[in-house]
């Protein structure tokens, strides 16, 4: 038997992989038009995370791994209300950091990590947030994903953060199939038209979050469904 490729959340197989016809690559100037139809429909897609500057976006996306965005806005109303600073959060200390977020899956690690990045940013970084992918995967709890967020949402970075719903798309659609989420990242960033780097993480996202959706995609619904190579398309 074929061993698993750990992908954490992303539970994918090797011998899964295998099975699976994976869709032909979308045409370039197929991806043009495709961009050029998303961004149409929402000329200035952000982030549905509830943020006020850098830190408490970077804070935000920590905590958000493997939870909503919902019950993290829930949470981060009360926290960011009393602390929207690094040094407003050492002060409050771990109890009162895990009391805030105890609605959230893993609170006690992502408590930890939150009062650890916010005194690696105090003493290493003047209480400011990086705009160094390498400083910023240096912080606790933060990966590339993370790091893609943050410099895309905070600093106009022309990153693209691989989620679940990114790489579902990415994959379904054929606009950059992968095996990984490094797969799929790199080839987004190579056949994504630099125009729309901006904003390409934040229309993948919604759009895998509410019409491509993982059960069934909603293809009637679909503004970009001639452009997709999906087979299995729902009426």
């Amino acid at each position: 038997m074929d061993k698993p490729i750990r992908l954490s959340i992303y539970k994918i197989t090797l011998k899964k992989w295998k099975e699976l016809k994976m869709p032909r690559k979308m045409r370039l100037s197929d991806i043009n038009l495709m961009f050029a139809s998303l961004s149409q429909n929402n000329p200035d897609p952000q982030t549905e995370l509830m943020f006020q500057n850098p830190y408490t976006l970077l804070v935000a996306v920590v905590l958000s791994a493997q939870a909503t965005d919902v019950g993290v806005n829930k949470a981060t109303k009360r926290l960011f209300a009393e602390a929207a600073t690094p040094e407003a959060m050492v002060a409050l200390g771990l109890e009162q950091v895990r009391s805030y977020i105890k609605t959230i899956g893993l609170f006690n690690i992502k408590a930890k990590n939150v009062l650890a990045l916010s005194k690696i940013l105090i003493d290493q970084h003047g209480g400011g947030v990086p705009e160094d992918r390498e400083a910023l995967e240096a912080l606790p709890g933060v990966g590339r994903k993370t790091a893609n967020v943050v410099l895309n949402e905070a600093f106009g970075k022309p990153t693209i953060a691989v989620d679940t719903h990114i790489f579902r798309v990415s994959n379904r659609t054929g606009l950059a199939p992968g095996k990984t989420p490094d797969a799929v990242e790199q080839q987004l960033l190579r056949r994504v038209p630099e125009r729309y780097k901006k904003g390409a993480h934040y229309w993948l996202i919604l759009h895998g979050r509410y019409i491509c959706k993982a059960r069934k995609p909603d293809c009637a619904s679909c503004s970009i469904e001639q452009f997709c190579l999906f087979e299995q398309k729902t009426s």
